[in-house]
């Protein structure tokens, strides 16, 4: 067995039983900020087959999202039964709110793509890969010049989420 299959299966068996470590480490993310640049991916494996590369102008970034409803104001200004309700589904995924996130927070850099590295009983956590738009190490690979030609992937669902999210829209 390779070395990436064996830390998809260790990350995955770690899921399912919840180690003292996973714990821990899910605490600690929660205190930091909801968006933190990360040093090096979680999930190795994972951000390897989603484009990683470990080269400079890449970043990763982990991002917290609150799980849960959209809620609404309360309505204001006469019966209106037709807008009496108060919680809304959110109208895109998770993982799709926090590419979004991660790309305003880094603005000189462009999505490649995310996954999720954990939860706890309000947040989800994910990870989403950057590229800089500038670094000459970006510009001179082929795979990421073909990437940063297209301007604004998380908002416009050209992100593996958001394509997801967009096929199942169109349906």
């Amino acid at each position: 067995m390779g070395a990436y299959k064996q830390i998809a299966l260790t990350l995955r068996n770690e899921y399912k039983t919840r180690p003292d470590q996973l714990k821990s480490r899910l605490i600690k993310w929660r205190e930091d900020p909801s968006i933190v640049k990360v040093a090096a991916p979680t999930n190795l494996s994972r951000a390897r087959t989603l484009g990683y590369k470990a080269k400079q102008g890449i970043i990763i970034a982990r991002v917290r999202i609150r799980k849960g409803l959209r809620k609404r104001e309360k309505q204001r200004g006469g019966r209106k039964p037709s807008k009496s309700g108060r919680f809304f589904a959110h109208g895109k995924s998770f993982q799709a709110m926090a590419e979004e996130r991660a790309a305003r927070k880094f603005a000189n850099c462009e999505v490649v793509n995310s996954y999720y590295v954990g939860e706890d009983g309000s947040y989800k956590f994910f990870e989403a890969i950057l590229a800089d738009r500038n670094h000459p190490a970006v510009n001179s690979d082929s795979f990421y010049r073909g990437i940063l030609n297209r301007k604004a992937r998380a908002f416009r669902a050209l992100t593996h989420s958001g394509l997801r999210h967009r096929d199942s829209v169109q349906k």
